[in-house]
């Protein structure tokens, strides 16, 4: 059995945080060793430790955090991994050389020069490995392994919750409030959908501009802002469907976790939703940047019961053809094993 440590400096909330969390808990239960080096969190902790999985936390501090460097160095030194599998680019940064493989996983087009003392990289969109081949990469050692999300069904929660009337149509977006994920874009749509309303779960620092917005064309009754929420597939269970109108966008976890719950998505066409979505099959796609485009496109949704449950069948047939637990768990123990072997 391969010996793995994994080493995170992720933020609280975030998309790369919780793909972690996930994937080491779905290692776990497919009966993989492991332990865990991770900046301070007491949720994440705690779901860990619920799991049977170690886990150590530490400062993880910017700049000359020598301290942090000491301590990774003294767990590898301990626990004599065959891999080091290591999360973006503080933690990959400080990881020292040794006697083991150094994986890291890519979630984005990230500065390499943090990477240079890796022997393997795992990019989670095919676009993101052809970046690192690209940037001189050797082939045979950059690898494409998707994300998953939880496949379990969402139970619908009670639309008074935040204020929502039953029998509108309501949609849903997920994600940080950040320029990228455009979710100015998507409030200016909702100018063009008057019976439409928004649940918008997510914090960050646009919340202030995008509240403001919503205020200014006058769609704020009918847009929620809901905050950081961990039940987001009840959440998606309550809608009609899932909006991503991000204007960049490496992979689009939000997509999968849309088709996860039979939901149809609606995407604007930045890399990962133009990578996963096949246009007026499994989803749709309109430009990035363009409102109207937007509407128009959760319109004929909305507006068209059998095109929405088609939308939502073969969306729900791509997530389990390629992007359930199960299967995305043995691609990543498959190589692990090719690369020790």
């Amino acid at each position: 059995m391969v010996k793995l440590l994994q080493a995170i400096a992720g933020a609280p909330h975030g998309g790369a945080e919780l793909f972690f969390t996930r994937l080491a808990l779905g290692l776990e239960e497919a009966g993989q060793q492991q332990t865990i080096l991770m900046r301070t969190d007491k949720e994440r902790a705690r779901l860990l430790k619920d799991a049977g999985i170690y886990s150590e936390e530490l400062r993880f501090g910017a700049g000359f955090d020598f301290f942090t460097r000491w301590k990774i160095k003294r767990a590898i030194e301990a626990y004599k991994p065959d891999i080091v599998l290591s999360w973006m680019n503080r933690a990959t940064r400080l990881i020292p050389m040794g006697p083991f493989v150094h994986v890291a996983r890519l979630g984005g087009y990230y500065n390499l020069k943090y990477y240079k003392n890796c022997d393997h990289l795992i990019g989670n969109t095919p676009q993101i490995v052809e970046y690192l081949k690209q940037s001189n990469w050797p082939v045979g050692k950059c690898h494409y392994i998707p994300n998953f999300v939880d496949d379990e069904l969402g139970l619908p929660i009670d639309r008074a919750v935040f204020n929502t009337p039953d029998g509108v149509p309501l949609i849903i977006s997920l994600g940080r409030l950040h320029k990228n994920k455009a979710f100015d874009v998507l409030i200016k749509a909702m100018a063009e959908l008057n019976d439409t309303f928004l649940w918008l779960a997510g914090d960050g620092e646009e919340l202030s501009t995008l509240t403001s917005l919503a205020e200014e064309i006058g769609v704020r009754e009918r847009v929620k802002f809901l905050g950081w929420r961990s039940d987001t597939k009840n959440l998606i269970a309550t809608c009609d469907a899932l909006i991503c109108p991000s204007r960049h966008e490496p992979l689009g976890n939000v997509v999968l976790e849309g088709w996860a719950q039979r939901k149809p998505v609606i995407a604007a066409a930045s890399d990962g939703p133009r990578y996963l979505i096949e246009h007026g099959k499994n989803g749709l796609l309109c430009n990035v940047d363009d409102p109207i485009a937007l509407a128009s496109a959760i319109k004929s949704v909305l507006n068209n019961p059998q095109n929405s449950k088609v939308l939502a069948e073969l969306g729900s047939l791509t997530f389990v053809s390629n992007f359930t637990k199960s299967i995305v768990v043995s691609k990543y123990q498959d190589l692990f094993d090719e690369i020790c072997s």
